[in-house]
């Protein structure tokens, strides 16, 4: 396990301990003022710790070296966090827009509105400073696990800004339904969190190519390695949780030597590695000359065939 990789894992902790901050504040806030759309909040952060757990997990085995079972790795192991926390996230909308339909049948008053709101408030203040670091350190890692996490938590701090606003409207025009109106809708946003997080995982395990940023990053490097008798195709790659898979076709001179090609081989992946480094790239070195080297829709140069 590298130490960079090891060390996510103290972002997952911090995550776990800001989902118990929150939770405690939320529920405090809703056993003051009955509000059910606060008790709507408190239940997603209950899905927050659970997540947290899981994701702790999954970027423990994700850091996890290549072993004789897994030849490439444990990376994917961070897409089924993802896959965890967003149906988490469907059984806390089910609980949320069960108990919003309950509350407006039988609508209740609030209480402790003001005190109550300022304990959210300051539980949505946790949130977002914990959603900003998993953000930021998600993307410079290029960790699913702790982007999906920082996307929940961010979501979490919109639900809880519209809850809070909702429960101060409930105070100022005494509407009781108002309150399970605002709870059913966190719910709807909910569901739509959750459905994000799976489409963006189940992409993940079936091998989606890289981002475009990335993409035209290697072009870039590869153009450098172009000329009058070198040219690459078939380049091809995938995302596997942190780790980048690739390979591509390169075609060279049939009469060089096997260290020529091997040295040019050499030059591209460390330069592909230095653009990106968690990239693991496979070369295949071709002979220009031979029409077996180039796939169909691949431009051959000129001259080197004789007419068919």
């Amino acid at each position: 396990m590298s130490a960079a990789r090891a060390n996510l894992t103290k972002f997952a902790w911090l995550s776990i301990a800001a989902a118990v901050v929150t939770i405690a504040l939320k529920f405090g806030a809703y056993l003051l003022t009955g509000s059910v759309g606060l008790l709507s909040d408190a239940a997603e952060s209950i899905v927050n710790l659970v997540a947290a757990f899981v994701a702790l997990l999954a970027l423990h085995v994700a850091a996890q070296p290549a072993d004789d079972d897994h030849h490439f790795g444990h990376s994917k192991a961070e897409y089924f966090s993802a896959v965890v926390e967003g149906l988490m996230i469907f059984v806390a909308a089910t609980f949320i827009l069960y108990t919003s339909v309950q509350r407006f049948l039988d609508p209740q008053p609030l209480e402790n509105v003001g005190i109550g709101l300022a304990i959210s408030v300051g539980a949505s203040v946790v949130n977002g400073l914990v959603a900003l670091v998993l953000l930021r350190n998600g993307r410079r890692h290029n960790s699913i696990t702790l982007v999906a996490d920082g996307k929940h938590l961010m979501t979490d701090v919109w639900t809880s800004v519209g809850v809070v606003l909702g429960v101060l409207l409930v105070a100022l025009t005494n509407w009781e339904r108002l309150d399970p109106i605002i709870a059913f809708a966190v719910g709807c946003n909910i569901i739509w969190t959750g459905w994000h997080l799976i489409r963006e995982s189940v992409d993940g395990l079936m091998d989606k190519a890289i981002d475009s940023e990335r993409a035209a990053a290697i072009t870039e490097v590869l153009a450098r390695h172009t000329g009058p008798e070198i040219a690459y195709h078939g380049l091809r790659t995938r995302e596997a949780g942190h780790k980048v898979f690739g390979s591509l076709h390169v075609t060279v001179p049939g009469d060089w030597t096997v260290q020529a090609g091997h040295d040019l081989t050499e030059e591209i992946e460390t330069d592909l590695r230095a653009t990106i480094p968690d990239l693991d790239m496979s070369v295949h070195l071709e002979p220009r000359e031979d029409p077996r080297s180039y796939e169909a829709g691949v431009e051959r140069p000129a001259g080197l065939f004789p007419q068919e």
